[in-house]
């Protein structure tokens, strides 16, 4: 099992951030590959793409204006085994990407994931006040993952505002 590639495009639209690849994605190599993973099921029901794309089309996003990473690239059962060394190495790797691609916005699939990144405890879901790299909207939702038990309605309400800020902001 390696490293997941990233999906990568200057000046995308909108960047998604996950905390690692879990064992499935490892396995097939494709992003949000879990068979509970809701990522791709939340991007077609909040518009953010126009059909319900499958793990193995992820490169299809690009042309849409997105792109896909994560904070850590090593492949993990959970996001537990991540280990601190880890997340700092991830979070300068991920600081880095931002400043050479200049999405306009990052999404961060988990508020953990966010907590990493931006070494804050507080953090809620949506646009966050205060970025960590200025110029670029840092936006949290909720983790996709299928162990997360927010209501499904509410993780697309908060999926559907990412649409909507990201249809707001001018084209590159």
């Amino acid at each position: 099992m390696g490293e997941l590639p990233d999906i990568l495009i200057r000046n995308m639209k909108i960047l998604f951030v996950g905390f690692n690849p879990g064992l499935r994605s490892g396995s097939t190599g494709h992003h949000y590959a879990g068979h509970s993973n809701r990522f791709w099921k939340l991007l077609a029901d909040a518009q953010l793409t126009p059909r319900r794309y499958r793990p193995e089309e992820e490169s299809e996003l690009a042309g849409l204006g997105f792109g896909l990473t994560n904070i850590v690239a090593r492949v993990t059962k959970t996001a537990a085994e991540i280990t601190p060394e880890e997340y700092e190495t991830g979070r300068h790797r991920l600081r880095a990407l931002i400043n050479l691609y200049n999405p306009k916005i990052v999404a961060f699939n988990g508020i953990g994931v966010y907590s990493q990144y931006a070494e804050r405890r507080k953090v809620a879901a949506g646009v966050q006040e205060t970025p960590v790299i200025p110029g670029v909207i840092d936006f949290v939702l909720p983790s996709p993952s299928g162990l997360v038990r927010l209501p499904y309605s509410e993780m697309v309400d908060l999926y559907k505002k990412l649409k909507a800020l990201s249809d707001s902001l001018p084209s590159a």
